[in-house]
């Protein structure tokens, strides 16, 4: 199991995480929930700019995390996503090189607020 460097476990698995009563648990936290918390936190596109600030974008280990987390677009796993939409766009995204590197600029990342504040709000108007 590799290790990134904020202490936090990624696994070389290529398979999703077991059902969260079969599987050991990290710091309390079982893996299914550790990496929801994280893939859900990528819809955050200041959280973006922060991984792409401490250089883990750049890292083949940690990409190959995001390539990895790509299970989180399929049944099952989907209906667990509270923001699903900007969520999978961004993790869509940081597959691509350019992005991880573009995300640096606070234009982007200002970009992608308003996109995620334009998109709640015809949603919003939508479901009325």
């Amino acid at each position: 199991m590799a290790t990134e460097s904020n202490g936090m476990h990624m696994t070389s698995s290529s398979s999703p995480p077991p059902a969260p009563d079969d599987e050991p648990r990290y710091g309390g936290y079982s893996r299914f929930e550790i990496e929801l918390e994280f893939v859900q936190s990528l819809a955050n596109p200041f959280y973006l700019n922060h991984l792409a600030a401490q250089k883990l974008l750049t890292q083949p280990a940690f990409v190959a995390y995001l390539a990895y987390l790509q299970y989180w677009n399929r049944p099952p796993y989907l209906k667990y996503l509270t923001y699903p939409g900007p969520t999978l766009r961004h993790l869509e995204l940081l597959q691509q090189e350019r992005f991880r590197q573009d995300i640096m600029s606070p234009d982007l990342v200002q970009r992608l607020v308003e996109e995620g504040m334009r998109s709640a709000v015809q949603w919003h108007r939508e479901g009325a």
